[in-house]
């Protein structure tokens, strides 16, 4: 994903793009029944992923995601995601913890997410 940042003083006002790494972690209570396929498990990993993935990962995967009153937008012909906040890393993990609100089954809370757009630089919000 790319991103840029609006007014701000540094090279992060340019379009520049993050391999960003999400950590999702949810919070219930595991399933205790013997003949339950998902006996011990607060939900099957794969269902996480799959969920992250659709609602997440697929719209801004490949994407740049700009503030809506950016001067970058003008004649953009790429896949463009438009948010009404800075896309900074902090901003974007409240972002996406609003995409996944009310995704998992009603029992699974979306516990913490931390997003690294670097190595070493990452946000992380618990919920």
């Amino acid at each position: 994903m790319a991103h840029a940042l609006s007014g701000y003083d540094g090279k992060c006002r340019n379009i520049h793009g993050h391999n960003y790494r999400l950590f999702v972690t949810v919070e219930g209570e595991p399933v205790v029944d013997a003949r339950c396929a998902k006996n011990g498990m607060v939900m099957d990993f794969s269902d996480i992923k799959s969920v992250v993935e659709q609602y997440v990962i697929e719209p801004l995967d490949h994407a740049l995601v700009l503030p809506k009153e950016s001067p970058l937008l003008k004649d953009l012909e790429t896949k463009t995601v438009v948010t009404p906040f800075q896309p900074t890393c902090e901003n974007l993990l409240l972002y996406f913890a609003s995409l996944l609100e009310g995704k998992f089954p009603p029992e699974v809370k979306l516990y913490s997410m931390r997003l690294h757009e670097t190595e070493s630089s990452f946000a992380e919000l618990f919920l």
